[in-house]
């Protein structure tokens, strides 16, 4: 007599055992969905600009923006004589560039333009590593009725790409800010002759302070290390928490006063040490140019 489906028989258990593997599989299958719905949401959030960054996009009264060719130029209207020295940064990679608008409206506020030039494709997908990327922001820092010097800043992935910028030595970049980040770790920058600042936060969970200090015979033994006890990775931007970081134990405000400080630092050493102008001698035909002199370290 056949047996049926249910008599405990060899044939009626390999069914219900594949049925229920079946079941284990769609579970998988849906939560990891699920799992990837929610870690791409929260992604999408947590590297969206602040409605205060938004908001310092602006143009108004005290400093203007204009975005063209993946770049954000912000500049006041009201410096005279105009700037000898701005500021070129990278934003961290897959964030919001907008997120870094009110870094550069403090510091456009402060007398010294800046450039924020975007990563393509917010630095996904080797973007960060774009071959024209640093060909592109050269040509930024040397475009018609801009400073002639510059000092190279970037966060996170961009101060990868900053640290990259320096080693190139140009002779138009007078100073280096390199903001939550490990690096430089695949450049020496240890022989460079122009200030560095690095700028770290001892609850960053994205570039963890040991790893950073892993790196130190990287940089020049000058460079200048702003320490920013319970800082941690997203506080430098103005977005919102990062995947993978960790809680701070200080405020935003402060954290990112101290960031803005070390950035104007290094801008007003480089204004402070530029070149005087060629003077004029009477009677000749000609105008003494003083020799360049390196940036001081701050």
């Amino acid at each position: 007599m056949p047996a049926s489906p249910d008599d405990g028989s060899p044939g009626s258990v390999i069914p219900r055992r594949r049925g229920v593997w079946v079941r284990i599989k769609r579970i998988w299958v849906a939560s990891g969905i699920a799992l990837t719905v929610v870690f791409v949401g929260w992604s999408l959030l947590a590297y969206r600009a602040s409605a205060e960054a938004r908001a310092a996009a602006i143009s108004d009264g005290v400093v203007t923006n204009v975005r063209a060719g993946g770049a954000w130029w912000f500049a006041s209207p009201d410096v005279t004589p105009p700037p000898s020295v701005g500021l070129l940064f990278f934003p961290g990679a897959l964030v919001d560039p907008t997120a870094y608008a009110p870094l550069a409206r403090t510091v456009a506020a402060a007398g010294f333009p800046v450039v924020i030039v975007e990563l393509p494709r917010r630095g996904a997908f080797g973007g960060a590593d774009d071959p024209d990327l640093l060909g592109r922001a050269q040509d930024q820092m040397r475009s018609r009725g801009r400073p002639g010097r510059w000092v190279v800043a970037g966060h996170s992935r961009g101060a990868v790409v900053a640290a990259e910028l320096g080693a190139k030595q140009s002779r138009n970049v007078v100073g280096l800010v390199l903001i939550g980040t490990t690096h430089p770790r695949d450049v020496d920058l240890s022989a460079l002759r122009v200030p560095v600042t690095k700028v770290i936060g001892t609850n960053d969970g994205i570039a963890p302070e040991a790893r950073s200090n892993a790196n130190r015979h990287l940089l020049p033994l000058a460079t200048r290390w702003v320490r920013i006890e319970g800082g941690n990775h997203s506080q430098f931007g103005w977005y919102g928490f990062q995947p993978g970081d960790h809680f701070a134990d200080i405020g935003a405000d402060a954290q990112r006063t101290q960031m803005l400080a070390s950035v104007l630092d290094m801008l007003r050493a480089a204004q402070d040490s530029a070149p005087p102008l060629p003077i004029t001698i009477p009677d000749t035909a000609f105008a003494l140019h003083p020799p360049s002199t390196t940036a001081a370290q701050p």
